[in-house]
């Protein structure tokens, strides 16, 4: 008699365990919402689904079969910027779709830890044949340096600042709404890596000659938050790149022939300034001779 009561009890606190670990596993889980007009036979799970950013068109042939949108649930973890990608591109196999075009990215702010993406899903045919645009530094080329493009966009942690190291090397401060380009010319394998209340790392392989965007934030924590570093392709981290101006950045230059550029001074060598015109919608990179440059003024 004992023992049958026992057993009952045990099966309802295995129940009560199980049931709270469902709860718990759904509720850290993103939120997905969708909105399918067209369907095709649903995609392998290892068939890979291609990214078409804010900044990329979509080829004329491109069929949209329905709209995926991924949002914070209220207590989701595990939505960094790649695993939100992940969700969306499975819901794309589901319905038979090869690409998604983002049309609206939410990144992590004060009202949430998580990046918000709404998304087109498309089906192209020849999708393999589709020109994928590389976002080459011209001024690399045979370069004996890599750049890392370092920046932290307006995010949750706003007043959290943190030091951003380079195996044994400091590199940065890293600060909210801020950018910085680094030389390295040590290549091979490194470490990035940054610590607040616990240690985030970002394994990495640098190559001379080649640049790479290092998107830096700050996730809840315990205390004060914790660092996240991510390592984003370079069309995408071009566009955030360029899209962080902050206000002690701004310097106006002086040519010798009396014309005057208003930049963002992204980084230098012995004979050039890097910059990015305020002008230049497009954000491109140019640099300026030194020996053609009469005066500069920042404009603070």
């Amino acid at each position: 008699m004992i023992r049958n009561i026992y057993l009952k009890n045990q099966r309802k606190v295995n129940f009560i365990l199980l049931l709270g670990s469902l709860i718990l596993v759904s509720g850290c889980a993103p939120k997905i919402s969708n909105k399918i007009s067209k369907q095709y036979p649903a995609l392998d799970y290892r068939e890979e689904v291609r990214v078409f950013n804010l900044d990329e068109s979509l080829p004329p042939d491109a069929e949209e079969l329905g709209k995926v949108n991924i949002n914070d649930n209220g207590f989701s973890a595990n939505c960094g910027w790649s695993e939100v990608i992940e969700l969306a591109k499975t819901e794309a196999r589901k319905i038979g779709g090869n690409a998604i075009k983002i049309t609206k990215h939410r990144p992590p702010d004060f009202t949430s830890s998580c990046h918000r993406i709404d998304a087109l899903i498309v089906r192209i045919e020849n999708l393999d044949q589709q020109k994928i645009t590389e976002v080459l530094d011209t001024s690399l080329i045979s370069a004996d340096y890599a750049l890392l493009r370092i920046y932290r966009n307006n995010s949750y942690g706003t007043l959290i600042r943190y030091d951003l190291y380079l195996g044994d090397s400091l590199i940065a401060r890293v600060a909210n709404n801020w950018r910085k380009t680094v030389k390295v010319k040590k290549d091979g394998y490194n470490t990035l890596w940054a610590k607040t209340e616990a240690k985030e790392e970002l394994p990495i392989k640098i190559e001379k000659g080649k640049e790479y965007y290092i998107r830096c934030g700050v996730r809840p924590g315990l205390m004060i938050g914790r660092p996240e570093l991510e390592l984003v392709d370079n069309q995408r981290g071009k566009s955030e790149f360029g899209l962080i101006k902050a206000k002690n950045e701004i310097t106006q230059i002086l040519m010798n022939d009396g014309s005057i550029i208003k930049c963002y001074i992204n980084y230098e060598d012995n004979d050039n300034l890097y910059i990015t015109d305020i002008n230049d919608k497009q954000n491109q990179e140019k640099f300026i001779r030194k020996s053609e440059i009469k005066k500069i003024d920042k404009k603070n």
